[in-house]
């Protein structure tokens, strides 16, 4: 009879710590989404970073933050307007790793890149 309650409490235990660790996982990654972002990797060519603004611009319906007289105009570069509307994308889709990837040229940081009137979501 022992033996079978000690086994009960160690499963219970089991169980228990299991609970916990997914649970504090879930939180965490939670965290994450709440306090990340999508930029353009420096290294992306041109062309990845040209595909990536016509594909988020696209799907998200307006670009009109990186036109001219938009707060995320300036720098007037394609690294800066791509991470813009990458950005946008990966919040608007729920901040999902995958909405990240363009071809591998986007990555999450977990530091906010906003800077000046350009605030990223």
């Amino acid at each position: 009879m022992a033996k079978s309650t000690s086994s009960l409490v160690f499963l219970f235990i089991f169980l228990l710590f299991l609970y916990f660790c997914f649970n504090l996982g879930n939180e965490i990654q939670e965290l994450d989404q709440i306090n990340s972002w999508c930029i353009a990797k420096p290294s992306a060519s041109d062309v990845a970073l040209i595909n990536n603004i016509e594909y988020a611009c696209n799907a998200l319906g307006d670009c009109s933050i990186i036109q001219p007289g938009g707060p995320c105009f300036n720098p007037n570069n394609l690294l800066n307007h791509a991470s813009v509307v990458m950005n946008q994308y990966y919040a608007a889709n729920g901040r999902n790793t995958w909405n990240c990837y363009f071809s591998w040229s986007g990555i999450i940081v977990f530091s906010d890149p906003s800077f000046g009137s350009c605030t990223y979501a």
